[in-house]
């Protein structure tokens, strides 16, 4: 088990890391299956949905933080991923971090490493560009918090 990840998401690199090449790709195909579709409130709305330029294909994201507790790093982090059947490893990635980060903390997520793409061992299988993607997603999401965490006087308008 990793240590400096999310239970969920640990637990998910380490399964990428007990198969073979060919089976980590067959996983991340089963990760872009199981992606939840958007909420209704969120398919009405698409322009409430922020896209990942950097994702090869098309990736349009949200991030939604409770409003309670009060302390805002123990707040509870929602996701929401929408990207087109046809584009499997870009979804199969949102798939991997709804699973392995919806419902974490604030704190939890903001912590989640850089590097995390490169762990589940896809580099060989997967191009840089589309691994780039996954990481540009982390970095969407975290900004996304920041954004909504930041005290009001302090948000971008």
């Amino acid at each position: 088990m990793r240590t400096d990840l999310p239970f969920a998401l640990g637990e998910i690199v380490d399964d990428f890391q007990a198969v073979s090449a060919r089976d980590r790709l067959q996983m991340l195909l089963e990760f872009s299956q199981e992606l939840p579709d958007l909420p209704a409130r969120l398919t009405d709305h698409p322009e409430l949905l922020e896209r990942v330029e950097e994702c090869q294909s098309p990736l349009f994201l949200k991030v939604e933080v409770d409003d309670t507790p009060s302390d805002p790093d123990e707040r509870a982090v929602h996701l929401f991923f929408h990207a087109p059947a046809e584009s499997p490893t870009t979804k199969g990635f949102a798939g991997i971090l709804a699973e392995g980060l919806d419902g974490a903390t604030v704190d939890t997520i903001m912590n989640v490493p850089a590097d995390l793409p490169g762990r589940f061992g896809l580099t060989d299988a997967v191009s840089p560009l589309r691994m780039r993607g996954m990481g540009a997603m982390l970095a969407r999401i975290k900004h996304q918090i920041a954004a909504l965490t930041a005290p009001a006087h302090s948000r971008p308008n």
